[in-house]
């Protein structure tokens, strides 16, 4: 093989792919990008068997193969380049030869690509399409509080349910639930699936999040595809049913606040000043007629700021964790928001009246001082 493309290609092309390399692995072969270049495209391919990206490069073929590198390596020796073309060459025992100007890399040991794992074969009939900013967006917008361990697998991912020309996609840790609501340009059937978080993480990464170009998502019973200009990613679902949230999310309400977002998260962000690394302390909201006392007491002080707001409703004492707070006053564009409250242990809901997003954040109990 010997392929001839720019640094500049090559790198990116190898960015993308890598974020499907494993970090730990009894298979050595999954340690490596695969270069493909028996079919007229330059195509490079990673995949840890959960997760699988592959991607079109421009590049010249001279003449055609396969060779597997190890992707530590390749991307270390391809970012230490100069700025110009380069030539990768293979000899039959996959010795490779990487040169750019005056540079090169000789007796390279590359591998054959017959042991590689190639990204399973999708059905493409059952699909979606949404724009890359979108897609973006909504990834942004939910995947902080996906769970980070695996004691509940299926809250590691996101749920994404499509039904009409609605997509909803929905992520929970069990202490709070972020949702986010689209409509789509067509019409599709219901179809619920749940989407690893570690999937929709890489793909926000590499996602170039145009508005005007298209993210084609396809659908099987075991897989999720995602095509995207010239990337494909395909991951494994996971298997199993997601929380049942409806009734959750149409809770009533006895206090009601309309508060500037970026005061109030300014606020709480002032009050993390005083909580250690690794120590739990709630701010307290204390709600009242036209203004909001926030109150945060830890060992090394305390801070008390007063926020104007406009209420309806009974007055109201309630702590929450400051981050789960934070994190999701960080996604919401909003101006002005509105957040609702039922009583001191049930969550609080921020969401606008379209319901485009919706963040439960259940309350902690809280000493005062």
């Amino acid at each position: 093989m010997k392929i001839i493309c720019s640094k500049a290609d090559l790198l990116n092309g190898v960015n993308i792919v890598s974020k499907a390399v494993p970090s730990k692995t009894t298979m050595s072969i999954l340690e490596c990008i695969l270069i493909d270049a028996s079919s007229g495209q330059i195509k490079l391919t990673a995949n840890d068997m959960e997760l699988g990206i592959e991607t079109v490069i421009e590049g010249e073929i001279i003449s055609k193969g396969v060779v597997a590198i190890d992707a530590k390596m390749l991307s270390e020796m391809v970012r230490r380049l100069p700025d110009n073309d380069v030539t990768i060459e293979t000899d039959s025992s996959y010795k490779t030869i990487i040169t750019c100007e005056k540079a090169k890399y000789e007796d390279i040991m590359g591998k054959s690509g017959e042991d590689f794992s190639y990204l399973p074969q999708v059905d493409r009939s059952d699909y979606i399409s949404v724009s890359q900013f979108t897609l973006k967006e909504i990834i942004r917008q939910t995947i902080f509080s996906i769970a980070d361990n695996f004691t509940n697998k299926i809250l590691t991912g996101e749920l994404f349910e499509i039904n009409g020309d609605t997509l909803k996609v929905v992520s929970s840790d069990g202490l709070r639930i972020s949702l986010r609501k689209v409509q789509l340009k067509d019409s599709y059937p219901l179809k619920k699936v749940i989407v690893p978080g570690k999937t929709l993480n890489e793909i926000s990464k590499i996602l170039p999040g145009e508005t005007d170009r298209d993210v084609n998502i396809f659908f099987t019973d075991k897989h999720v595809l995602f095509e995207f200009d010239e990337t494909t990613v395909v991951s494994r679902l996971i298997e199993g049913e997601y929380l049942k949230i409806d009734n959750i999310l149409s809770a009533d309400y006895e206090t009601k606040i309309s508060i500037n977002k970026k005061e109030f998260q300014s606020c709480i962000d002032r009050s993390t000043a005083l909580v250690r690394e690794g120590e739990k302390k709630p701010i307290i909201l204390n709600i009242l007629d036209d203004v909001m006392e926030l109150k945060m007491n830890s060992l090394k002080g305390r801070l008390d700021e007063n926020i104007d707001i406009t209420k309806t409703g009974k007055d109201l004492m309630i702590g929450f964790d400051p981050k789960f707070l934070i994190d999701a006053l960080r996604v919401i564009d909003d101006e002005k928001i509105e957040i609702k409250f039922l009583n001191p242990k049930a969550p609080c809901f921020i969401k606008n009246d379209e319901e485009s997003y919706i963040y439960l954040i259940l309350p902690v109990t809280f000493n005062m001082i």
